[in-house]
């Protein structure tokens, strides 16, 4: 299989729609009639009945498609209650528990400034985190479990990233705080101070 031939099929595969054959010759910088061979090439690696993928040419461009024989089993497998995304204040929790494990829940509220208790149980539920022991004072200790490794792609929590790298500078901070309070005088409707009345 030529290199243009595995780009194609790769853009096909990340292409939700059908993609046309110009799109296609653009995206790869060829001309569109340099794609003729490639589809061709395409359409026979995928032939019905040797892989459970087919290529398709329709509404106007060619797109990737599941072969028909695999329609019951793919139905079955789809029609599973899917699990909806982390809202912010589970994502918020999931991430102090990673970065400060083990922790308890009002150590993780105390940082957040709000509770924490239905964020913590969501993620007990779907196994994100686990029980890790008490802390001196009796509260529960919380830390990420395994699943939490393989759903976030890790291999250990050293791969986590730096939370520094996202530390402001001091001229940084100071830019943000003077662009806050000029956000928060024309909301209030007062004229913007300058820099020598502050």
């Amino acid at each position: 299989m030529s290199e243009l031939t595995r780009i194609v099929e790769a853009l096909l595969f990340l292409s939700p729609e059908p993609v046309a054959a110009e799109d296609l010759a653009s995206a790869c910088d060829v001309w569109p009639d340099d794609l003729v061979p490639v589809l061709e090439e395409l359409r026979e690696a995928f032939a019905e009945g040797r892989r459970g993928i087919v290529l398709r040419d329709v509404a106007g461009g060619w797109t990737l498609a599941t072969d028909p024989i695999a329609e019951p089993a793919a139905r079955r497998l789809l029609a599973k209650p899917r699990t909806p995304p982390l809202s912010p204040a589970q994502a918020e929790t999931l991430s102090l528990v990673a970065y400060l494990q083990p922790v308890s829940r009002p150590e993780v509220a105390r940082i957040r400034g709000v509770a924490s208790e239905s964020a913590t149980a969501t993620l007990l539920e779907r196994g994100l985190i686990e029980e890790s022991g008490r802390s001196q004072f009796g509260a529960v200790l919380y830390r990420t479990t395994p699943l939490f490794l393989k759903l976030f792609g890790l291999q250990s929590l050293d791969e986590l990233p730096d939370p520094s790298r996202w530390d402001p500078t001091p001229e940084e901070q100071g830019e943000l705080r003077d662009r806050l309070l000029r956000a928060g005088e024309a909301r209030a409707g007062v004229a913007p101070a300058t820099s020598e009345a502050r």
